[in-house]
């Protein structure tokens, strides 16, 4: 194996402990000790990938924030022309979410606590990934709207936070593992899917 290739592997394996340590201690308790102990590497070792704890943590976010966008952008905007096409794609992008999540649950922790609570910049970070997911959203919408399944008058601006607030709940829900096993996936899937597209009063 290439030494640029050995040189990724083992970053991602540091990056991998030290999302679970941060997850379950905390990214402020958590010390390089902890994530070199996980490993069992030395500290010399550990800073041969990574400068700090803040620099593990940078790089972690970056590749979740990739991941999630990926998902959000895994659908064509512009493919769907009829509400049901629409409402299958939604449910085909939550599965997804839903996966990615539940697959890794250190990650959904780092994201919506760790992360934000780190530092300044990390959460402006955070509210600069929400604007773009809603902005991949608005695709979707804006879609229906012009090719008339949505209706004309939609606030897509709104509806996209909107409708990525449902499901960023329910990816949420995830932190705690209330949405782990596949039936309480479906469940938050459904439900969302639901209010996206009958309401609660289902008309």
């Amino acid at each position: 194996m290439p030494p640029e290739e050995l040189t990724e592997r083992r970053r991602r394996e540091i990056a991998d402990a030290a999302a679970i340590t941060f997850a379950e201690q905390g990214y402020h308790a958590t010390g390089i000790a902890d994530i070199a102990r996980r490993l069992g590497i030395g500290h010399g070792t550990f800073y041969r990938y990574f400068k700090n704890k803040r620099d593990i943590l940078k790089f972690v976010l970056s590749e979740v924030t990739r991941r999630l966008g990926d998902v959000l952008a895994s659908e064509d905007p512009t493919a769907t022309t009829t509400v049901e096409e629409y409402r299958a794609q939604v449910v085909r992008i939550g599965e997804g979410l839903f996966e990615l999540f539940t697959s890794e649950p250190a990650i959904a922790r780092l994201f919506y606590v760790e992360s934000v609570g780190a530092d300044h910049e990390f959460s402006e970070q955070w509210l600069d990934a929400q604007a773009a997911y809603a902005t991949v959203t608005a695709r979707y919408l804006q879609n229906g709207v012009d090719r008339g399944f949505l209706p004309a008058d939609l606030d897509i601006e709104v509806s996209a936070r909107a409708v990525n607030g449902m499901i960023f709940a329910g990816l949420l829900a995830a932190v705690r593992g209330s949405a782990g096993d596949a039936a309480e996936r479906e469940r938050w899937v459904q439900g969302i899917t639901r209010l996206m597209f009958t309401g609660i009063a289902g008309g």
